[in-house]
């Protein structure tokens, strides 16, 4: 096995320490230094974060939330979802994430499993589907924010000194690509390790930076970044979700963002109404020199990176692959795309790229404290103290790591000698021809979503003859384009696309045929993971009749 052995210790927390020490810590620190921002105009230095988050927690206190307790969470990215978080975990229980985009019957599973005992939601509507699924009481963010600044219960300190780096902080359940989602257990060191090592690989990327955090934090990811940047010093502005990111860059004026591959691609879908014929393209070529050579890109006077908030130096990118033009043409405007790996069980950090290092094509070198080897067969391995005890519930006799502590990724990769990281493809996704060729379905699926129309793509044909894709499209765009010319031909232009994505494989792994489906592939049908990830078995079954047609009929994208 090929291991890399991180030489730097990394941080961590004693053993009698929870999470409060990083709100604690950043209040010490920099007390007067802009820590939290919501979209209602809300701004909270370290200080007052410290101040709200012992108020909440005596408030929970007194509503009968013990430690242990599961507090189930459901909502968009505000800065009552953070305060409810932060306060939860102070007090020694258990936050449990729920996605607000999760169905009714991912919801029934999460308050069963999870065993939940304590609810809190962004909206009525959210309140209700909590009820629905058998909550009682359920708190509204509403009311938690009033709760935050009320008095601070006498003996908190006592409470929040019995809290221990091994206490379970969160349950997460993965996004479940396959099979009904499993909770993993993230303890307060496993969350600790993740955050302040990903701020110490990154040098001075988050001290007295600023952020916006538009990822959700019923994912693993928003977790982290939240706690890496309190931790480092940097003042986060929280936005609900990712489309309402465009509109405030320019506004919030970021120097770094945590970002997923979705919205990467959407900003770059917006930046093309700035640009010129034939500007993108050019930034691509330019970006994509840069990188190859090694060099850090220097921001632009254009109007492209005035819309990105004219400060933005890096963006930490993880939770999917992301097509390599994206990053030739962010780097094309001045602005560096960090890859980053990570998954659930490790707290989703185990490598990521640094300014001053960052190795194009490689997802980074391994976080402190982490190990990262290679099997025999390349399955990815990760070792180190982020790494999960286990699995609740229903999943609790599922093993997490083997007998030498060595959590088994299921992605395949590749180590250089410096101990850079390279994803190749995921053992369950990597399609299988009938003639015997292995493809990587992803890399082919980023570079046709690229497209204006696309919303989204899957490539079929494990077991088949050849390889084709589903494709939706975007029915704004397509009205928008369909105004702009009357005679557009859709499968014109996915052929384009195809095409484009052809060119970077084999004859024997590109995309022979597509077909046009109807519908969308969503959160809400069961088609993709809260994070985004297509659930492939289910759109197989949802699509089946579009399948069987396409290969029947063999529309080729030639």
């Amino acid at each position: 096995m090929n291991t890399v052995s991180v030489a730097e210790n990394g941080f961590d927390i004693a053993d009698t320490e929870g999470l409060h020490s990083v709100v604690a810590g950043a209040a010490l620190r920099h007390p007067e230094r802009l820590a939290l921002g919501g979209a209602d105009g809300t701004r909270l230095t370290s200080a007052e974060l410290d101040r709200r988050v012992r108020a909440l927690a005596s408030a929970l206190l007194s509503r009968g939330v013990a430690p242990g307790d599961r507090v189930a969470i459901l909502g968009r990215t505000t800065v009552e979802w953070a305060l409810l978080d932060f306060a939860a975990l102070a007090i020694g229980a258990v936050v449990v994430t729920v996605y607000p985009t999760s169905s009714q019957a991912q919801i029934e599973h999460i308050l069963s499993d999870s065993g939940s005992a304590h609810f809190a939601a962004e909206s009525d509507t959210d309140a209700e589907r909590l009820r629905a699924a058998g909550a009682d009481r359920v708190w509204l963010f509403a009311e938690v924010g009033e709760w935050s600044t009320g008095p601070e219960a006498p003996g908190l300190d006592r409470v929040l000194g019995a809290v221990r780096a091994a206490d379970p902080a969160m349950i997460v359940y993965t996004s479940g690509t396959t099979g009904v989602a499993k909770g993993c257990v993230i303890t307060h060191r496993n969350m600790f390790v993740s955050a302040s090592n990903t701020v110490r690989r990154t040098g001075t990327l988050f001290e007295g930076g600023t952020t916006v955090l538009a990822l959700p934090l019923a994912h693993v990811f928003g977790q982290t970044m939240l706690f890496a940047c309190v931790f480092g010093g940097s003042g986060t502005h929280l936005l609900p979700a990712i489309p309402e990111l465009v509109p405030a860059l320019p506004v919030l004026r970021p120097t770094f963002l945590p970002m997923i591959p979705y919205g990467l691609e959407k900003i770059r879908k917006f930046c093309r109404t700035l640009l010129a014929a034939g500007e993108e393209d050019a930034a691509v070529e330019r970006g994509l020199e840069l990188l190859r050579e090694g060099e850090i890109p220097a921001p632009t006077e254009h109007a492209v990176y005035a819309a990105l908030g004219g400060r933005l130096r890096a963006v930490i990118s993880g939770g999917a692959s992301l097509d390599e033009s994206t990053q030739g043409f962010y780097a094309g405007f001045g602005v560096q795309l960090l890859n980053c790996y990570g998954l659930t069980e490790a707290a989703t950090a185990v490598t990521v790229n640094a300014p001053e290092s960052n190795r194009f094509g490689t997802v980074g070198r391994p976080i402190p404290a982490t190990e990262v080897g290679i099997a025999p067969d390349g399955e990815v391995l990760v070792r180190g103290p982020h790494v999960s005890p286990g699995y609740w519930g229903a999943a609790a006799g599922l093993p997490m790591a083997d007998a030498e502590g060595w959590l088994r990724t299921g992605d395949l990769g590749e180590l250089d000698a410096d101990g850079y990281l390279t994803i190749t493809g995921r053992r369950k996704e990597i399609l299988v021809t009938s003639g015997g060729k292995n493809v990587a379905p992803t890399p082919l699926e980023d570079r046709v979503r690229l497209h204006p129309l696309v919303s989204n793509c899957m490539v079929v044909g494990d077991g088949r003859d050849f390889v084709t894709a589903l494709v939706t499209l975007d029915p704004d765009q397509l009205a928008r384009r369909r105004a702009a010319d009357p005679a557009l031909d859709p499968d014109a232009e996915i052929e384009s696309a195809v095409a484009e994505a052809n060119s970077l494989v084999s004859r024997a792994e590109s995309i022979r045929a597509f077909r046009i489906v109807d519908g969308d592939f969503t959160v809400e049908e069961g088609l993709l993971t809260s994070s985004r990830k297509l659930r492939r078995a289910a759109i197989e079954k949802a699509y089946a009749a579009d399948i069987a047609a396409l290969y029947a009929s063999r529309t080729v994208a030639r």
